[in-house]
């Protein structure tokens, strides 16, 4: 099997992933950064009119300036200024390549990679060998299933893009965070007939301070159904059941979006060994150094927090590249 050596392999070209490979630049090491999608894969799959919740100049790495002609970012904006980072700092990326395993030890990891669909650039698997490894996989891929009879319907998905196919449509919304909020609100504005399931007995006070007004407003004049205090249990073609306590509820339904957030591969961090807490989902590290239980592998962005999504976003991921390679350890002659 052909193998290329590095002195770091970055697994992951999101935000921490390419603030990775522009501080593994300025210090002359050699790297490469490995993603299974396109560059800041994530952000391509966020629903195409979403605004970020922060400013322009919280995104930006790499001192390259994010310029755009809004109060706030939107995901367009995003994409584009990440293109251009790669651009500006000729990141080393190898994008539809996917990390399928790792091996070895500090200082002389091997990496299986594999190439992705649409792009097969090279038949069959290849390896790279590594000093390093930093893993900035974040967590966008893997949603936080239900685990109820119909979720695998073709109905049903676990992200939001567009509101177009659902126009006049009976759609459902579980959630209670910005996700389910901004995507109700939008079906809505597309003449959707909207209901917004939550376990809770109100919308989370963490969403965005121009939204949830809105969407408490929608709510109150009955433009959008909330069933607060209620659980999907049951997802069939043209209905879903909802249980408020002992009580189920059938409602006429065409489509279901369960928005309940994401966790990251933990699979694939224990094939690794590193080790992660069964509950909250956070693997094993040392928060100074950001250096798992496995020697030589670090840990880059909001996969870090586990299930708790809402503590890292790229404003504060997007400095865990200096962290890691500022710690004496790291140092690769």
């Amino acid at each position: 099997m052909e193998e290329e050596r590095f002195d770091i392999v970055i697994v992951g070209a999101g935000p921490a992933g390419l603030a990775c490979g522009i501080d593994a630049t300025k210090r002359g090491y050699n790297y490469v950064i490995v993603e299974k999608g396109c560059i800041v894969n994530s952000i391509f799959h966020y629903p195409r009119e979403m605004t970020f919740f922060t400013t322009a100049d919280l995104l930006e790495i790499g001192d390259v300036p994010m310029i755009i002609s809004s109060e706030k970012p939107k995901r367009v904006d995003g994409l584009n200024y990440y293109r251009k980072v790669v651009q500006v700092w000729r990141l080393n990326v190898r994008d539809y390549t996917r990390a399928a395993h790792i091996e070895g030890e500090k200082g002389n990891f091997r990496i299986i990679v594999r190439p992705e669909k649409p792009l097969a650039r090279t038949p069959g698997e290849t390896a790279f060998r590594a000093s390093r490894v930093i893993l900035a996989l974040g967590y966008y891929d893997h949603p936080n299933y239900l685990h109820i009879s119909g979720e695998e319907l073709p109905k049903v998905s676990h992200y939001f893009t567009e509101v177009h196919p659902f126009f006049r449509k009976k759609v459902a919304i579980v959630g209670g965070k910005n996700s389910a909020a901004e995507a109700a609100l939008a079906l809505f504005r597309a003449e959707a007939e909207v209901t917004l399931i939550h376990r809770a007995d109100a919308l989370s006070k963490d969403i965005k301070h121009w939204v949830l007004p809105d969407i408490e407003n929608r709510i109150k004049n009955r433009q959008i159904q909330a069933l607060f205090n209620s659980t999907l249990v049951h997802i069939e073609a043209g209905y879903i059941h909802v249980r408020n306590g002992a009580k189920d509820r059938i409602v006429e339904n065409d489509f279901v979006f369960v928005l309940t957030g994401y966790h990251p591969d933990v699979d694939f961090l224990k094939r690794v060994g590193i080790r992660v807490d069964p509950e909250s989902y956070r693997p094993e590290h040392d928060p100074d150094t950001l250096e798992t239980n496995v020697a030589g592998i670090y840990l880059a962005g909001g996969m870090i927090s586990g299930k708790e999504t809402n503590k890292i976003f790229i404003e504060n991921g997007r400095f865990h590249g200096a962290q890691i390679l500022s710690v004496p350890g790291f140092a690769i002659d």
